[in-house]
């Protein structure tokens, strides 16, 4: 008999509502704590996406990696804690906040109850800060809190019509109460063992954003520049000469520098020499990171022209004349080192301009006194960016947060080094890249920023009885009163009325860097301090999946927050996706234009075939798409299709009389599909899912064009035995392909799965070689043989121009006596097919169809 459950017409269209409805119905993917143990559970750290504007192909790309391994992990029997996390604070989400509804955050203003902003998102706005109505940064994050709670909505949508497997019921967002109290409690730790410090120190500065910047968000971007080459004047009356590219930091000189082995430069070190235009005695000195060969091998130090600079300067204990404001520009007030009226009058000259101002200006003012030799010679080089600015970084010296990060302590670099050694990485390769980067750190982690969408510093300062705040004796917010905003809550044992009055207190308006928040995504997710129980339950995870641009953000900064806490890796693996590339391989970012939106993908493919374009990458294999000729979408497409087809094809058969396989082509159908249980699962294990879909789908097509055909007359005949056996290794192949191709292709699978089965193909159990019924009897060749035969069939009909159903007289197979005795175990089901009356096997050399005789077909 045949299940009444099978559609007339199968379909891809509209399978995603229906089965997510199911799921969430039946909580098919919820996490299931009851009795159990850290030895039953998978836990993935999640990445939580930026909720702010849309998705991109990439995110679909890299998320599917996951969630085909968290499919997989489900059906071998572990419970699975796969929660969604939302990256709600920090820079993008308040640049998109301030042009959707055309404001700015000015924290000087009063909050005004019930403000209504200018506009809702819309064309033609200007995103212009001139343009922008400024609003109290209590009004702001209510608008930011308001913008990334849609956002998630649709981001959340999106992720169930991919079929994610996520527990929706374990979410959080990195801006939610219990991640600001999370990550204030973390931070008070650091503080309580001495590994978050403040510090008035040369700082990395946005000044479009008016904010710090980390060494994890830097990027080099070539950008024209040119050398000046100016004189220094020596006591003896020579000159000594540099080339600079940065002549408008000439006022902030302490010192010139050359490498230690520089015969040249050798006999001035401990001199002194006087800077051009201002008169200022400086020294000159030796250190290693000069360049000999740069330039003329001889550098001024400024405060502070690049992060070289700051190295000097530390390292060889010099003076700080910074020059440079917040805003970027040339500060008023000249250096109290220059003391000649030539150089104050300078100095007046460019004050209050920007750096390419001054630039003009100084080099003006060097030629008309002469020190500057020739014209400046144009070059291009590369220069520090915020990743997310338009403007390079200057280097301002502000007082700011810090954790301790290895650059300065050998014992906790190389424990960061030992545990990710000790990560398991997919693929191995990446690596390196963590080892460089925590060996190439050159400071503690900046984690504060004068932002305004970010998770508050608990700490407030006493007003001394001038009203100076007292930096280096903050409050702290103790862990019981947490979360804690000093802006608007008074510091602990003080009165509201007492902010900012002499003898009070005032609190930290700077915000926690977001990676603060993010490097804690595994406390936030797995509960913490809020539930215990579940924290041992998922802790240290199994698996971090992320993207490989982020090793040195993420993945670093969770490892070093795990180990400050507990000496412990976070998680025992990390896969690492690749990029997806554009049609020129360029890789696909927001900030280059060149992304594709996924919900178009989705609604015309599916997204089966969107997913099975996304797992046939490995994990650190860049991809290429071409929205235009998605051709491994198509594909995706067909193989859903033809799943949903295949079953329903074999579910037509009787099986009535199905018992045991014993015919030798399904036998030998079993052991091969055996072989691809075995490697599929194997590959699962290694993290390599774009392997077991290889494979599986390879085993798929085979078995659907040559199996199938095959077998098909015997399946639909009265021949009890043979009918049976037929029947009985379709169906058992059929389960168990709709299992190793779930996790692929969830929709089609699940559907497929229901005609015959009452309960979810994601919760059935993963296959195994041992439910293949005789599998163990069956030699593989017997297929491979019966298929070529078959195409040798199929081809002489072609050949002589006749329809696959042409009857045929006689049919001679040729082939060395070891594949013969093979062929002739499928002889009956090669005549069956190919509707041959005599089939004749000969020895001969090589294998070949060398005679078929049609039956004339009558007019």
């Amino acid at each position: 008999m045949t299940d009444a459950r099978v559609p007339q017409k199968p379909a891809l269209e509209g399978l995603e509502d229906t089965w997510g409805t199911r799921w969430d119905a039946a909580g098919t993917y919820s996490f299931t704590r009851e009795g159990a143990t850290r030895e039953c559970v998978y836990s993935i750290d999640t990445p939580p996406p930026t909720a702010s504007g849309s998705l991109h192909v990439g995110h679909v790309f890299s998320y599917t990696h996951t969630d085909v391994v968290a499919r997989f992990q489900r059906m071998n029997g572990k419970r699975v804690f796969y929660p969604m996390g939302w990256d709600d604070n920090g820079l993008p989400t308040e640049r998109r906040v301030q042009n959707y509804y055309g404001v700015r955050c000015d924290p000087s203003l009063p909050y005004v109850d019930g403000f209504v902003p200018p506009f809702e998102g819309g064309d033609n706005k200007s995103s212009k800060a001139s343009d922008q109505v400024p609003i109290s940064r209590r009004n702001f994050i209510q608008l930011c809190e308001r913008l990334t709670i849609e956002d998630e909505k649709q981001f959340e949508s999106l992720w169930r019509t991919l079929g994610l497997s996520v527990d929706w019921d374990q979410t959080y967002r990195t801006i939610g109460h219990e991640s600001l109290r999370a990550s204030q409690l973390a931070f008070i730790r650091n503080l309580e063992r001495g590994e978050a410090y403040q510090a008035m120190a040369p700082t990395l500065w946005d000044v479009t954003f008016r904010t710090a910047v980390a060494q994890a968000e830097l990027e080099d971007r070539d950008q024209p520049g040119a050398y000046h080459k100016l004189a220094f004047h020596r006591p003896d009356g020579e000159d000594i000469f540099i080339q600079t590219t940065r002549p408008e930091l000439l006022a902030a000189c302490v010192a010139l520098v050359a490498h230690p082995d520089d015969e040249r430069y050798k006999p001035l070190f401990g001199t002194t020499v006087t800077t051009p235009l201002f008169g200022v005695e400086v020294p000159v000195l030796a250190h290693h990171l000069a360049q000999q060969d740069k330039g003329s091998g001889i550098a001024m130090i400024c405060t502070f022209g690049d992060v070289t600079d700051v190295i000097w300067w530390r390292e060889l204990d010099l003076p700080n004349r910074a020059i440079l404001g917040f805003d970027g520009r040339i500060v008023q007030e000249a250096p109290e080192a220059i003391m000649t009226e030539v150089g104050r009058n300078a100095f007046a000259q460019i004050a209050g301009k920007t750096v390419f101002s001054a630039k003009k200006v100084m080099v003006e003012l060097l030629q008309a006194s002469g020190e500057m030799v020739g014209d400046a010679v144009t070059i291009t080089h590369p220069v520090k960016f915020f990743e997310k600015g338009d403007k390079p970084l200057e280097i301002v010296s502000t007082r700011q947060w810090y954790i301790i990060n290895g650059a300065r302590d050998e014992k906790l670099k190389n424990r960061l080094v030992e545990l990710g050694n000790q990560l398991e990485w997919y693929p191995e390769f990446m690596r390196v890249r963590y080892e460089n980067w925590v060996n190439g750190l050159a400071g503690d982690w900046l984690i504060s920023r004068q932002r305004f969408f970010g998770v508050p510093i608990p700490v407030w300062y006493p007003l001394d009885a001038e009203g100076h705040p007292l930096f280096d004796t903050p409050l702290v917010a103790s862990p019981e009163s947490l979360p804690v905003d000093p802006s608007s809550d008074a510091a602990p044992g003080y009165r509201e009325d007492q902010r900012g009055v002499a003898g009070g207190f005032v609190g930290e308006v700077d915000v926690m860097d977001t990676w603060a928040t993010s490097s804690l995504t595994p406390q936030l997710a797995g509960g913490w301090e809020r539930d215990p129980e579940l924290f041992d339950l998922v802790f240290p995870f199994d698996l971090r999946p992320q993207g490989q641009d982020i090793i040195r953000t993420w993945l670093f900064s969770t490892m070093l927050r795990s180990v400050l806490e507990y000496d412990a890796q976070p998680w025992k693996a990390a896969g690492l996706s690749g990029w997806i590339l554009d049609p020129d391989r360029k890789k696909m970012s927001k900030s280059k234009g060149n992304v594709v939106t996924p919900a178009g993908m989705l609604e015309q493919h599916g997204s089966d075939a969107v997913r099975y374009w996304a797992a046939s990458s490995k994990l650190g294999v860049d991809a290429a798409f071409d929205p235009q000729n998605p051709t491994q979408i198509k594909i995706g497409r067909r193989l859903a299709i033809k799943v949903l087809n295949a079953s329903k094809f074999i579910l037509g058969f009787d099986t009535s009389h199905a018992h045991e396989a014993t015919e030798a082509v399904d036998l030998s159908m079993l052991a091969t599909l055996s072989e691809v249980v075995e490697e599929a699962t194997r590959a699962f294990a290694a993290y390599d899912h774009a392997r077991a879909l290889e494979v599986t789908e390879t085993f798929f097509w085979t078995f659907c064009d040559d199996y199938l055909e095959l077998v098909k007359e015997r399946a639909y005949s009265e021949d009890g035995a043979g009918q049976g056996s037929a029947v009985t290794a379709l169906r058992t192949a059929l389960a168990t392909l709709l299992r190793l191709f779930a996790p692929f292709i969830p929709f089609a699978t699940e559907e497929a799965w229901s005609w015959f089965n009452d309960t979810s193909v994601h919760l059935a159990a993963w296959p195994t070689t041992s439910e293949l019924l005789g599998s163990a009897d069956g030699n593989t060749d017997v297929l491979v043989q019966a298929s070529a035969a078959l195409i040798g069939i199929r081809r002489a009909k072609t050949d002589a121009k006749a329809s696959q159903k042409t009857e045929v007289e006689r049919a001679v197979i040729s082939a060395p006596a070891d594949q013969l005795e093979i062929v002739a175990l499928a002889a009956n089901d090669l005549k069956a097919v190919g509707r041959i009356a005599e089939l004749t096997l000969i020895e001969g050399s090589e294998f070949a169809v060398t005679d078929i005789v049609l039956v004339p077909v009558a007019e």
